[in-house]
Order: C-alpha cells, then structure tokens, then sequence
C-alpha cells in the first residue's frame, strides 16, 4: 500500500508540475512569444515536459525519506522574453502563471472537498485523492514563490526591482544553489504549517489526511 500511495503522488506532482509549465507556455503566447507553442510544449502530454532528477527521482526520494514535504520541477517551457509585447512586465506576468495555476487547482479541488462533505455524495477515495491534489499543488505554489533562482519568485522580485540592483541580482543568481538548500532546511519547516492551515480553512475542519 505504501508503494501505491507513493506512486500516487508521484504523478500528481508530475501533472501538477506539468499544468505549471504549460501555464507558462500560455501566458509567453498570450503575450506575443510563441517559442513553447511551436516547440510543442503547450500540450499537457507529461512525457514532453518530463524532468528526469526534478519529475521522478527527487519526489520518490523525499517520499521514500520522509523529508515531510514533496517538491519537483519539469523541463522549463522555452520563452524568449525579447518576444513579449510588454517589455517591463511580460517576464513577471510569464512567471506568475504557473504559480496562480497551482492554486488555482488547489482552490478547485479543496473547495470540492468541502463541497463533498456538505452534500455527502463522494466517498473517502474522492477525498484522499482530491486532498493530495491540493496539498501538493499549495506546495507547489509556495515553493516556486521562494525568491531564488531559477524560481519564478526571483523572476517576479527582479521585475520590481529597479537597474541598480542588478550587482544584487547577479549575486543571487551566483549563490542560488546554497541559497536555496538553506531556504529549505532552516525555513520551509516553518512554511509547511501556513499550507495546512491555508488546506483545512480551504477544504473544511477535519479533511487533513
């Protein structure tokens, strides 16, 4: 049972990772830049977005090791930012699209939870597998929030800030790596309990698996 569980959520992330990419895609072609369009990555097909380390092996090794918490990444949708129609916040609204696409499959199946329990209709598979969903796609959505590269976060804060800080970005980009296992290993513990707050208020008292 425990494998079939672990495989479970091992494609969830891969669907909920996939969903983020192609989220990008979309919103690059909405803004003039067809590069993931023609490169056929705005198809939800997993095998064309599919990320060997990010997709398969480091999910199951957090699982397998019980770090408490699943992360992942597929292959990064190209975009040429030179292409997009607004120069100064194109790279912004292109980034941002894969994280409101996470919550906003978070927003869907956790209010259909709550849903199921006000009309008693879905049973407890339903819940387990629409409460994995949102779980993980608030996971997602708060990871790829962390201001580090390559991270939409970061892309989103070097859009605000302005030319001089571009020695600090430059930085950051240089220390991203270490930057980021810090922001896990002393940080993310104290994230982890804002997304079950933000999961039991979305799908109601008493849904937490």
């Amino acid at each position: 049972m425990q494998g079939i569980n672990t495989i479970f959520y091992v494609v969830v992330l891969i669907m909920s990772v996939v969903v983020h990419e192609v989220a990008h895609g979309i919103a690059a072609d909405s803004q003039g830049d067809p590069t993931a369009r023609y490169a056929g990555r705005l198809s939800l097909n997993p095998i064309r977005h599919l990320d060997l380390v990010g997709s398969v092996l480091l999910p199951l090794f957090l699982i397998i090791t019980h770090a408490g918490f699943i992360i992942g990444w597929a292959k990064p949708v190209p975009y040429n930012e030179r292409n997009l129609r607004n120069k100064r916040w194109g790279t912004a609204f292109v980034a941002a699209a894969g994280i409101f696409a996470n919550i906003g499959l978070a927003l869907i199946f956790g209010l259909s939870i709550r849903l199921a329990h006000f009309l008693g209709e879905f049973g407890p598979a339903y819940i387990a597998i629409a409460s994995a969903i949102a779980i993980v796609n608030l996971v997602l959505a708060f990871f790829n929030l962390i201001p580090i590269p390559p991270l939409d976060g970061a892309k989103i804060l070097f859009t605000f800030l302005p030319p001089r800080f571009s020695k600090f970005q430059r930085t950051v980009e240089y220390l991203s790596l270490p930057l980021l296992i810090l922001f896990l290993y002393f940080l993310w513990p104290h994230v982890s309990p804002a997304i079950d707050y933000l999961f039991i208020h979305l799908a109601g008292a008493g849904s937490f698996l």
